[in-house]
């Protein structure tokens, strides 16, 4: 899933870059190709800094459970990514948001779906003021 990505993001992604060379430290990876860093340095009484750098476009949407718990701290460590220990049989896979995108969905009768719905079937009346 590539996407195009914008200047703006090219140029924050150059700072964001040198900032998690010099004070980042990898943990790992996910299947999308997002990369998770914590910091190396983590002053006493401070909670360790925790931060992703997105494949492609950011979009929060992106990051697969697993990740996202560990991101806000609820787990010391990143669970292990499609773990069965963990995944129920009744859980689909984790999909990123698709609004927006060609692969959104459209219902029937949707102006870029074809903009053709199926006819009333005559038990609807209009409101029409008095």
């Amino acid at each position: 899933m590539s996407e195009p990505i914008s200047l703006f993001t090219k140029l924050a992604n150059i700072h964001i870059r040198y900032v998690t060379w010099r004070r980042g430290a990898k943990v790992g990876s996910d299947r999308f190709g997002n990369v998770y860093y914590r910091s190396k340095d983590t002053k006493a009484g401070t909670r360790e800094r925790r931060w992703v750098l997105y494949a492609g476009e950011p979009d929060a949407s992106k990051i697969p459970p697993e990740w996202h718990g560990w991101l806000h701290h609820t787990t010391k460590e990143p669970l292990p990514e499609g773990s069965s220990a963990f995944h129920k049989p009744w859980q689909k896979e984790h999909l990123p948001n698709m609004s927006g995108s060609v692969q959104a969905y459209r219902p029937p009768g949707h102006a870029l779906a074809g903009g053709k719905r199926v006819p009333a079937t005559g038990d609807y009346e209009p409101w029409t003021p008095s």
